[in-house]
């Protein structure tokens, strides 16, 4: 039998089998995040984000699992307090849920339970300690080089969707209706890139094996990953996208050290350099692109007319109802009679293998508003201040965590100290938080949006013992 052919040693196969035996309940979890992958539309998704996605279905059955196994007394419950904080929305979205004209209040509420309540707390069960939490983070990280290689073909080979008259902008599999996708999903996995890079490294093992030399290359393959998606992030010229992510990695390195973020912070400053000066990646379309948020006052694109516009509409109907707003789901059909006339019929969207068509615009592109709007004063407090809580409390667990210099147990990546979760968990929840200023739920890569709530819920609120605040 040939060497490459020949089985593995009973002790390494018996180590994977228990690994793997080991990583079973967040599994599902990994499952969640590779079928965002798939192609927008086909028979379990709609293209323009309409329609419920094979992610979403799993991730009903995520919840569904975690209920049962709670109800039968086979896993821990939620702690008090993280039960309170998760729960918090609910009385907002239920209140705006019945003020809402038809079923459409029922289905919004069914979503915003799905994304802000149910799915996170399901992954704060399923996350038991930071192997699991590394686990989903590399997940994440594989999910967005895959769709940012899809993105850059895209680019290289024009076959994106439509920008500035050329089908050049990088959207992955999401197509060009789900124009924030890949954006979205390259940005976590560029946070989760730096967080895990970040974090400290694990001490020298006593004899080679796979978890010691994977130890060993974690954080510099995790740091050569970050650098990686930086094209594709730059090729969608997303600015939203962009501008979230220069918030949570600021935030990110500054946890880490000044001194460390300063270094940082000259190695991506000559990387840019290199790529789009001396590469010349997109120069000239990055340029346009970079200089129109400058622009945002003084010349805005219709673009951002359009958002400026909407962000009025959005703030004239909380004006009428300031408590509880004009309903779930209820934007669009109040948007006509409080929008200026400056705000356009649509977004042309086209290119990617799709027609060319205009997109009705639906919503504020801002999530405060969109819930300020339709929930009202008490529907934003109760859900901004559960993220806030979310916030706080995982930025004082990463400072009391105890950096450490490595594991004493180089085979167990679990017992590592746990500061690049810290690192990722508050990146993650960063970003997601400075996101929602430039854009809104709605989309494929949605059910991400609750996953990441869930790490970050994990993080800030899971109970751990001594042993599990120094891994």
């Amino acid at each position: 039998m040939s060497q490459w052919a020949a089985p593995l040693p009973l002790p390494d196969r018996a180590a994977a089998l228990g690994a793997l035996r080991r990583a079973a309940p967040v599994l599902p979890v990994v499952l969640l995040l590779a079928l965002v992958a798939l192609p927008a539309g086909g028979p379990f998704g709609a293209g323009d984000g309409s329609g419920g996605t094979l992610a979403d279905a799993l991730s009903a059955v995520l919840v569904a699992g975690c209920a049962l196994r709670l109800v039968r007394g086979a896993h821990r419950p939620l702690s008090r307090l993280a039960a309170l904080v998760l729960g918090l929305p609910v009385a907002g979205i239920a209140l705006a849920a019945a003020g809402a004209a038809g079923t459409t209040g029922l289905t919004g509420m069914v979503r915003y339970l799905q994304i802000f309540v149910l799915v996170p707390a399901a992954v704060l069960l399923l996350v038991r300690d930071a192997r699991d939490f590394r686990l989903v983070a590399w997940s994440f990280l594989g999910l967005a080089l895959w769709q940012g290689a899809v993105g850059v073909h895209q680019y290289l080979t024009g076959t994106g969707a439509s920008y500035m008259g050329s089908d050049v902008r990088a959207v992955g599999t999401f197509g060009p209706n789900d124009i924030m996708g890949m954006s979205t999903v390259v940005s976590y996995g560029l946070v989760c890139a730096v967080g895990l890079a970040l974090g400290p490294g694990a001490a020298a093992a006593d004899s080679p094996s796979a978890a010691s030399t994977w130890e060993h290359w974690r954080r510099p393959l995790a740091a050569g990953c970050a650098v990686l998606l930086l094209v594709p992030l730059s090729l969608s010229f997303s600015r939203g996208a962009w501008i979230a992510t220069v918030v949570a990695l600021s935030v990110q390195l500054l946890m880490a050290g000044v001194r460390r973020a300063v270094r940082v912070f000259a190695a991506v400053a000559a990387a840019g350099v290199v790529l789009v000066a001396g590469m010349g990646v997109g120069s000239q379309l990055l340029s346009e692109r970079v200089g129109s948020i400058g622009r945002v006052t003084a010349a805005p694109d219709q673009s951002v007319t359009d958002r400026y516009t909407m962000w009025a509409a959005a703030l004239g109907m909380w004006r009428e109802q300031p408590v509880t707003g004009v309903g779930l789901k209820q934007f669009p059909a109040e948007r006509d009679s409080h929008a200026s006339l400056a705000l356009s019929s649509g977004s042309d969207v086209a290119g990617a293998g799709t027609d060319f068509h205009r997109q009705a615009l639906l919503s504020p592109h801002n999530m405060y508003l969109l819930v300020l709007s339709e929930q009202g004063m008490l529907g934003l407090t109760a859900l901004a201040g559960s993220w806030a809580v979310l916030l706080v409390r995982g930025l004082r667990r990463a400072a009391k965590s105890r950096p450490g210099k490595g594991s004493s147990h180089p085979g167990h990546p679990d017992r590592a100290p746990a500061k690049d979760c810290a690192f990722v968990a508050c990146g993650l929840l960063v970003w997601q938080l400075a996101d929602f200023v430039y854009a809104d739920i709605g989309g494929p890569s949605t059910v991400l949006t609750a996953v990441v709530l869930g790490l970050a819920a994990w993080w800030a609120l899971a109970d751990r013992g001594p042993r599990e605040a120094t891994r």
